[in-house]
């Protein structure tokens, strides 16, 4: 199984991966991250918060206005907190004051939405300070922790579940900075990772 795990990657090429690996299944973020908005507040008013690309391609309008229409759709393009994660400034009063920075951009055209979609694969590590930033209420989605169901489901359907008792390996590949790719990688595994763990590739 191919797993996109790019919500940008998945808006511009999700099809023509489908087409080009086919029979391998492969899977994005942007359906599953939909489907579990819609799924917790049907009829709702939703906040995608993701990159310049994705919110370009509306994929997440489409994708939430496909299962379901009467919901309304709000986009915005946050750049800025690709950049703070990476820098490792995931709380205090930077990380808070950008996310409000780009929700005041909403201005008169805000919603007050029932749930929040945190469309870029980044923002998960930003979720207490985006969550702050709205009522109790609201619903966040996470298209990470999502389209991991999605993908066990599929394997289990599939048929193609590991069944033995031995753990799976990591291989971790990346096309530059192998301390900028295993400081960040780190974060988003919960244990650290060292240059020596990347292996460049040149593609």
């Amino acid at each position: 199984m191919l797993v996109v795990a790019c919500n940008t990657a998945s808006a511009v090429a999700i099809d023509a991966l489908r087409e080009q690996m086919n029979p391998l299944p492969v899977i994005g973020v942007v359906e599953p991250g939909a489907a579990a908005a819609v799924a917790a507040r049907p009829g709702g008013s939703h906040l995608v918060l993701a990159t310049e690309a994705t919110v370009r391609l509306g994929a997440y309008r489409r994708a939430i206005l496909e299962l379901d229409p009467g919901a309304s759709v709000q986009e915005l393009a946050c750049e800025m907190l690709v950049s703070l994660v990476e820098e490792g400034w995931s709380d205090g009063p930077i990380a808070t004051a950008i996310v409000q920075r780009y929700l005041d951009e909403l201005g008169e055209q805000a919603d007050n939405p029932a749930s929040v979609i945190l469309g870029c694969t980044h923002f998960p590590i930003l979720r207490e300070p985006i969550a702050a930033a709205f009522d109790a209420g609201v619903s966040i989605v996470d298209s990470a922790s999502t389209t991991a169901s999605v993908a066990r489901d599929a394997l289990e359907s599939l048929n193609l579940t590991n069944e033995g008792s031995a753990a799976g390996s990591l291989t971790l590949l990346a096309t530059d900075g192998a301390t900028r790719f295993a400081r960040v990688g780190g974060w988003f595994l919960g244990h650290d990772l060292s240059a020596d763990d990347i292996s460049i590739v040149d593609l």
